[in-house]
C-alpha cells in the first residue's frame, strides 16, 4: 500500500496560485536579467540572426529542461509528496546510501554534494533578484541609482522577517501578485511581438542550431547565460511538497510556461525594432516614466516572491537532511497542521538572509552578480539526473537500458550548461562554488563523525543478556529513585547506562530506557502514545511516539509511564541520564584531527536536549566521555 502524502490536498486551482507565488517565483523572474546577460556578457550584435538565435535557445531550454526534465519526468519521482534531490536519495535502498562499515555511499555523496550546491544557489538567487528590479529605477531616472542598493537591501532584510509566518501562508499572498506578473510580461511580450512579428520564426530549433554554426565553438559560452533562464527547476521540484505535484503542472503549463515565452519572444522583438533598448530589454517594453516605475514596483514585488521559492526549497533541503543524519539537530518550526513539508527553519533563515545581504553590498550590480550565477544550480541539476537515474533502476525497477537512455537524454543538457557555467568561474562563479564546498565539508564530515561514534558506542555497549545478568548485587549496588535513560534506539542498551555500571558500580533501583520517535503524521492519538514493557527485574523498555508538528515534552510522558509500570514515584524523584560524549581531536583515531575539530564543534551547537525534550534541568545527569575518533 502506498504511502501517505505529505503533499496538501485540496482545490487544485487555488494551490496553483499558491504554486505561483512560491515556487515559481526564481524562474518567473528570469526575464529580468536572462535575455540582457546573453546580450552584454557576450557582446553580440544586435542582428537578426543573433537574436533569433537568443531567443531560440532560450525557449528550447525552458521546453526541455523545465517542462519536460523537471515538470513532466522528475516530478513523477517523489517520496509521498517530497520532492528534491535528497527526496530522491531517500527512495533508494540503504546499501546506495551507506558504504560499508557505515561511511558515506557514493550516491549520498553524489546527493550531498548537489544538495550543498543548492545551498550555494540560495544565497545568489535572492540579491540578484531583488537587485536586477530595483535597477529598473536607474532606467527611469538616473539620479534615483544611489538608491537602487540601500532598496535593495531593506526589500531582503523584511523578505527574511516573514518567513516564520510560513510557506503556506506566504503562498495564499503572493500568489496573487504572481498572477498579475506573468499576466503582465505575457502582454508586454506579446505586445512587443507586434512590433516585430517576424519575431515568431525564432521558436525554430534551426536558429539555435545556426548560432552554434555561425560562432562555432567559443559561442557555446552563452549557454552559462541562457541557463539563468531555468535556475529555477530544481527548486520548483525542491518544493513539490508544498503544494503538490499537480497544481504546480497546472500553474506551470497554463501560466508560467507561456508568459515566459512570451516575454523572451518580446524581448528579442524589442531590440530588433528598437536597437537602443538592448541594455534593459525588459524595461524598454515600456515607454519611460510612469510606467517604467509602475513595472518596477511590480518587479520589486515579484523579485520578492522569487527569493521565496529558494528559499523554501533551502527549508526543504535542510529539514530533509536533518532527517536523515547529514545534518545536526537544529530549530524546525512546522508552519502548517495539514503538510509535514511546510517548514521554517530559524538558523537556516538568518544565515541566508545574512548572506545575500553581504553579497547586496559586496557585488552593487546584477551583471556582476550574473557572473556568478548558474555554476551551483548546473551542477546540481547534473547530479540530479544521475541520482534519477538509479530511483528509476532500484525503485522502479525501470531496464537498465531505459534508465540509460534516459540519462543520456538528460546530461545531454545538463552537460553544456555546467561546462559553460565553468567558463564563469573566475568572474565570480567561485562564489557558489566555495559556498557549496563549505556545506559539502560540514555535511560529510558530520555523516563521518556520527557514523565513527555509533562505531564506539557499538563497542562500549554490552549486550542484552550480558549487561541485564551483570546486574546483580553486590557486583552493582542498586540506587533508590527511578532513572530514565535517552536511548536513540530501542534495541540497544544505552552506552551512557553501560558506562555509568562499569565506571560506578551502581545504578537505580528502576530504570526507564526511553526512545523517543517521531512519526510523519501531525499528532498521534493518545491510546498510541505509549508503550511500556519490561525487559528484565528493575528494567523497562518505554517508547514514546509523537506525531511531527507535537513537541515532545518527556516528563509527562514519564510520568504516565510510571503509572502504567505500577511504580511509586512522583515527578521530581526521576532522575534524567543523558549522555555527552567530548572528542579529542588528536591523529590517533580513524577521523583527522581538523575534522574532528569540525565534528566536535557541530555536536557542540546541535540542539540541546534538555530543551528539545522539554525535561527539567534540575533533575537532568549527564554523564560525559571523552571519545577520540
Amino acid at each position: 500500500m502506498a504511502s501517505p502524502s505529505h503533499a496538501p490536498q485540496g482545490a487544485t486551482l487555488a494551490l496553483a496560485v499558491g504554486a505561483l507565488g512560491v515556487v515559481f517565483g526564481d524562474i518567473g523572474t528570469s526575464p529580468l536579467y536572462t535575455f540582457q546577460e546573453c546580450l552584454n556578457h557576450h557582446h553580440l550584435e544586435l542582428s537578426q540572426a543573433n537574436i533569433f538565435g537568443v531567443v531560440s535557445l532560450l525557449f528550447w531550454s525552458l521546453t526541455l529542461v523545465v517542462t519536460v526534465k523537471y515538470v513532466a519526468l522528475l516530478m513523477q519521482a517523489d517520496n509521498r509528496g517530497e520532492g528534491g534531490i535528497m527526496a530522491l536519495l531517500t527512495l533508494l535502498p540503504a546499501r546506495f546510501r551507506e558504504a560499508p562499515g557505515g561511511s558515506i555511499g557514493l550516491v549520498s555523496l553524489l546527493v550531498i554534494a548537489g544538495s550543498a550546491l543548492l545551498f550555494g544557489d540560495g544565497v545568489i538567487t535572492p540579491a540578484i533578484s531583488v537587485l536586477s528590479a530595483m535597477e529598473g529605477l536607474g532606467v527611469a531616472d538616473e539620479g534615483l541609482k544611489p538608491y537602487v542598493v540601500p532598496a535593495t537591501v531593506g526589500i531582503l532584510a523584511a523578505l527574511f522577517a516573514i518567513q516564520s509566518r510560513g510557506t503556506g501562508a506566504l503562498g495564499k499572498f503572493f500568489g496573487p501578485i504572481m498572477v498579475v506578473w506573468f499576466l503582465v510580461i505575457g502582454a508586454l511580450g506579446l505586445g512587443s511581438a507586434l512590433r516585430y512579428p517576424g519575431i515568431w520564426a525564432a521558436l525554430s530549433p534551426a536558429w539555435a542550431f545556426t548560432y552554434f554554426v555561425e560562432h562555432g565553438l567559443p559561442g557555446a559560452a552563452i549557454l552559462g547565460s541562457v541557463v539563468l533562464a531555468v535556475t529555477g527547476g530544481e527548486a520548483l521540484y525542491a518544493d513539490m511538497v508544498h503544494f503538490g505535484r499537480r497544481p504546480i503542472r497546472v500553474a506551470w503549463l497554463s501560466i508560467a510556461y507561456p508568459c515566459l515565452v512570451l516575454s523572451y519572444v518580446g524581448q528579442g522583438a524589442i531590440i530588433l525594432a528598437d536597437p537602443t533598448t538592448a541594455a534593459r530589454p525588459f524595461f524598454g517594453q515600456v515607454p519611460n516614466g510612469i510606467w517604467t516605475y509602475a513595472l518596477v514596483a511590480l518587479a520589486a514585488a515579484a523579485t520578492v516572491i522569487a527569493s521565496q521559492g529558494l528559499i523554501s526549497a533551502v527549508f526543504s533541503l535542510t529539514h530533509q537532511a536533518l532527517r536523515l543524519g547529514y545534518l545536526p539537530r537544529v530549530v524546525v518550526r512546522h508552519t502548517s497542521s495539514e503538510v509535514e513539508g511546510q517548514v521554517y527553519v530559524p538558523l537556516a533563515n538568518w544565515i541566508l538572509g545574512l548572506s545575500c545581504l553581504a553579497l547586496v553590498v559586496v557585488f552593487q550590480e546584477s551583471t556582476r552578480l550574473a557572473a556568478a550565477f548558474g555554476l551551483a544550480v548546473s551542477g546540481t541539476m547534473g547530479i540530479t539526473s544521475v541520482v534519477f537515474a538509479y530511483t528509476a533502476v532500484f525503485h522502479w525497477g525501470w531496464a537498465r537500458w531505459k534508465a540509460g537512455l534516459v540519462l543520456v537524454a538528460m546530461l545531454a543538457l545538463d552537460v553544456p550548461f555546467f561546462a559553460a557555467t565553468l567558463l564563469k568561474f573566475f568572474d565570480g562563479g567561485y562564489l557558489p562554488f566555495a559556498l557549496g564546498a563549505a556545506v559539502f565539508l560540514l555535511m560529510t564530515t558530520y555523516v563521518a563523525g556520527r557514523a565513527l561514534l555509533g562505531e564506539h558506542l557499538a563497542r562500549t555497549s554490552a549486550p542484552h543478556d550480558v549487561f541485564f545478568a551483570s546486574i546483580v548485587p553486590p557486583a552493582v549496588r542498586r540506587l533508590p529513585g527511578l532513572a530514565v535513560v535517552m536511548s536513540s534506539s530501542a534495541a540497544a542498551v544505552p552506552a551512557v547506562l553501560a558506562h555509568l555500571v562499569a565506571r560506578v558500580g551502581a545504578v537505580h533501583e528502576h530504570v526507564f530506557l526511553l526512545t523517543v520517535h517521531t512519526e510523519s503524521t501531525p499528532w498521534v492519538e493518545a491510546d498510541r502514545r505509549l508503550t511500556v514493557e519490561a525487559v528484565a527485574p528493575g528494567f523497562h523498555r518505554v517508547v514514546l511516539s509523537y506525531g511531527y508538528l507535537e513537541e515532545p515534552v518527556v516528563p509527562s510522558a514519564v510520568l504516565h509511564a510510571i503509572k502504567a509500570a505500577g511504580l511509586p514515584y512522583g515527578d521530581d524523584e526521576v532522575t534524567y541520564l543523558l549522555g555527552r560524549e567530548s572528542f579529542m581531536a588528536t591523529n590517533r583515531g580513524k577521523m583527522s584531527a581538523w575534522r574532528e575539530e569540525i565534528f566536535a564543534f557541530l555536536s557542540r551547537n546541535a540542539l540541546d536536549p534538555t530543551l528539545y525534550f522539554g525535561l527539567p534541568p534540575a533533575q537532568v545527569m549527564e554523564l560525559g566521555s571523552r571519545v577520540d575518533l
